[in-house]
């Protein structure tokens, strides 16, 4: 049944347009807030360089005042203030660092074309003071936003097209109340999943002002459906009139990454996606890095090396490490090392229902035999220190999907939606879908989907962060 058109109806539609330009006032404010938190940090920043040097120059406010306005205009183009599901430290480092340093440089070519002496110790310090300053406030205007969500309840949310990508859309939604999306219900006219959805079936593409109306809602995403696509553009036009964020789950989800080129035909959008090739030369860069930083640590780490290898040593004898078969790029077997935390003997069997592709294994399977010593270095990851010299040998990565048995992965491959895709590079120490909490006995094709995004969006930075953010996650205990 076609959408019905609403928009003539003037008592209903001219008050809700009223009512619903608020969030996009709501939005407009949180860009502003962000920009002024940013701007206050820059001026503290500028404040604090004269007072370093002990000298108050009168041209050099001059020139900080272009450094701040330089700053403030590379925000607004790379789009920090935009509105965003997430935003994260560590990608605040990444934005904040380098248009920091841009502004900098542009400061000082402007000094160099103007005045004979540049001051570069000040426009450097004023750089270092600005990253600092910048990095602390967002820092805390997050921790403050996080724990004020905790008592707030998010934007009410309409998801379109009740199938499994809806589903999976309301599932995380609701599993991560920090995004700030409260899913209130779906809108389909024939759901594809009408049984065990998290939220409720609110109605069909008729209902849209209604519910709207009803609940307050803020935001629509849009999944697939049945829905013919003219009804689902007039869905798009109706929320855009009356205010409400559309997002929507692109076609052919599974093959994009963040690494798209839009272009235009006439008025005909086209994406061209720059796909990362596993075994080109970029992989080999970060194959050979991997090498030379696993030595580093091996040599790092030593001591720490020897003084859990005597401990293994003295609580269950020879031999030292644990030895497992598991499979790594392109379905190669190689056989991984820990150090053992286990005594020999007794059961370890794999339960049937984690055969089903539904949960990975992991932890204690069967019978706990874990020695005192076991548990400690479990606890604390460090029992998996010995695959660095797998790195050196080349069978794994530091950063990369998990690897798992042979047996497993047969019956993954059969179950699982795209396990197999993970083996186009070499598994790793630690893991993308790792440090999101994926691990051990959770959901197989959440990590598989996990896996495949840092495959498919893969760059040194990605590399650098998965580092920190398992470094993170070993000094909280998780």
């Amino acid at each position: 049944m076609p959408m019905r058109d609403t928009s003539r109806e003037t008592p209903f539609g001219q008050s809700t347009a009223r009512a619903f330009r608020a969030p996009v006032r709501r939005r407009l404010g949180v860009g502003v807030s962000r920009a002024l938190l940013d701007l206050a940090a820059l001026l503290v920043a500028c404040a604090v360089v004269p007072a370093a040097f002990s000298a108050t120059d009168v041209s050099f406010i001059g020139w900080s005042a272009v450094f701040v306005a330089l700053v403030m205009i590379q925000f607004a183009a790379r789009g920090t203030y935009a509105a965003r599901l997430r935003v994260e430290v560590l990608e605040d480092i990444r934005l904040v660092v380098p248009a920091t340093a841009v502004a900098a440089m542009m400061t000082l070519t402007a000094q160099v074309l103007v005045i004979s002496s540049p001051t570069t110790t000040r426009i450097a310090t004023l750089w270092a003071s600005a990253v600092l300053y910048v990095l602390a406030g967002r820092a805390g205007s997050r921790i403050a936003a996080l724990r004020g969500g905790r008592s707030r309840k998010g934007m009410p949310t309409l998801i379109i097209g009740a199938g499994r990508v809806g589903q999976v859309v309301a599932e995380r939604l609701l599993a991560r109340p920090a995004i700030g999306l409260l899913p209130i219900g779906f809108l389909d006219k024939e759901p594809l999943l009408p049984d065990g959805l998290p939220v409720p079936v609110l109605g069909a593409s008729w209902d849209l002002e209604r519910l709207i109306d009803l609940h307050g809602i803020r935001n629509v995403i849009i999944t697939f459906s049945t829905a013919p696509t003219e009804v689902v553009l007039s869905i798009v036009r109706r929320c855009e009139e009356l205010g409400v964020t559309v997002s929507s789950v692109p076609r052919l989800y599974e093959a994009i990454n963040g690494k798209l080129v839009l272009e235009h035909l006439g008025g005909l959008p086209l994406m061209t996606k720059r796909p990362v090739d596993s075994n080109g030369f970029q992989f080999s860069c970060k194959y050979a890095a991997d090498r030379i930083v696993a030595t580093l640590l091996t040599l790092l780490l030593l001591p720490l090396l020897i003084a859990v290898a005597i401990s293994v040593r003295i609580s269950l004898g020879s031999p030292v490490l644990f030895r497992q078969v598991r499979v790594g790029k392109d379905g190669k077997h190689f056989e991984m090392l820990k150090f053992r935390s286990m005594r020999e003997g007794g059961s370890s069997s794999i339960e049937l229902d984690l055969l089903d592709g539904a949960r990975g294994p992991g932890g204690v399977e069967g019978e706990d035999r874990r020695t005192w010593t076991g548990k400690m270095i479990r606890r604390t990851s460090v029992d998996e220190l010995p695959q660095l010299f797998n790195v050196i040998r080349g069978e794994m990565s530091l950063v990369g999907p998990r690897p798992e048995r042979p047996a497993l992965v047969e019956i993954f491959e059969r179950k699982v939606y795209r396990y197999g895709d993970r083996h186009r590079v070499k598994v790793g120490i630690t893991g993308w879908a790792q440090i999101h909490g994926l691990r051990g006995k959770t959901s197989l094709q959440d990590r598989v989907e996990w896996d495949n995004y840092y495959i498919e969006n893969w760059s040194p930075w990605l590399d650098l962060k998965t580092m920190l953010l398992t470094a993170a996650a070993l000094f909280r205990g998780d």
